[in-house]
């Protein structure tokens, strides 16, 4: 067994799928640079991303499928389903080895599980859209946390660019240790660095502005207002807006506290 030892991006993926067939590698399992080594008695091959290669990659599978398809590719990988990798894996040597199109051969499990996972992003990519809720700090920054179970950054991006064109916002995704911060004209990825010397139970209104407070209450007086008691469907309400976003939902969470914090750009 091979263990394809990668940095983790996209492009990363894709160097390693033209090196696959580079070196003609076998029985290969995918790994991100942070979790290699776990394999006993696997051989290991340390891919260095190359824009190259991966591009050649790319421009090799849109002789074989559509852009639909190679846009699901990419929302699999986002995914981040467990052994995405090697499913996709599986889909790019499908399609390379058939001279027809085979994105509607459902018969491949490869075929099947990589559109499952396609849709799984673009519908989490959806509700982000829709339960992301901004704070507004004392510099004019308005802020968002989100723990998506799919990394859709990369795909809410544009949205929130168009909607929000005239306000310097930041999104930071708290299970992937990133986000992405507009300054008016454009969108970069940045790490947040928190402070260790601040208390985890800082109240918010000690870095939002001194309106922020209000306005939130004025939101939760909205939202409770329009909800009638006798027509409550809590089983379809859940169904709509699982349990798992609403501590990030300012009409769900009582009290509201968070962190003071610092961002660089990548």
């Amino acid at each position: 067994m091979t263990e394809i030892i990668y940095d983790g991006t996209y492009e990363g993926w894709l160097t390693a799928i033209f090196e696959v067939y580079e070196y003609k590698l076998a029985d290969i399992v995918f790994a991100k640079e942070e979790t290699s080594g776990t394999l006993l008695f696997a051989t290991s091959h340390l891919v260095q991303t190359d824009i190259l290669k991966a591009k050649r990659v790319l421009n090799g599978l849109k002789k074989r499928i559509s852009a639909e398809g190679l846009l699901n590719i990419y929302n699999a990988f986002l995914s981040e389903e467990t052994h995405i990798e090697e499913t996709m894996f599986q889909f790019v040597h499908h399609a390379f080895a058939n001279s027809k199109n085979i994105e509607e051969d459902f018969s491949n499990n490869a075929v099947w599980n990589l559109r499952k996972a396609a849709r799984l992003t673009r519908k989490e990519s959806h509700r982000m859209e829709a339960f992301v809720r901004f704070k507004l700090t004392k510099d004019q920054l308005y802020y968002a946390i989100i723990e998506p179970d799919c990394d859709v950054l990369p795909l809410i991006e544009n949205h929130f660019k168009k909607r929000y064109a005239d306000q310097r916002w930041l999104i930071y995704d708290a299970k992937r240790k990133y986000g992405i911060y507009y300054d008016l004209e454009n969108v970069s990825k940045i790490k947040l660095q928190f402070n260790a010397k601040t208390s985890l139970s800082k109240h918010l209104t000690e870095i939002c502005d001194e309106q922020e407070e209000f306005f939130q209450n004025l939101w939760q007086r909205y939202f409770s207002s329009v909800n009638i008691e006798s027509r409550k469907n809590m089983r379809l309400h859940i169904q709509h807006m699982p349990k798992r976003y609403w501590k990030h939902l300012i009409e769900k969470i009582p009290n509201l506290k968070n962190n003071n914090f610092n961002f660089e750009r990548d």
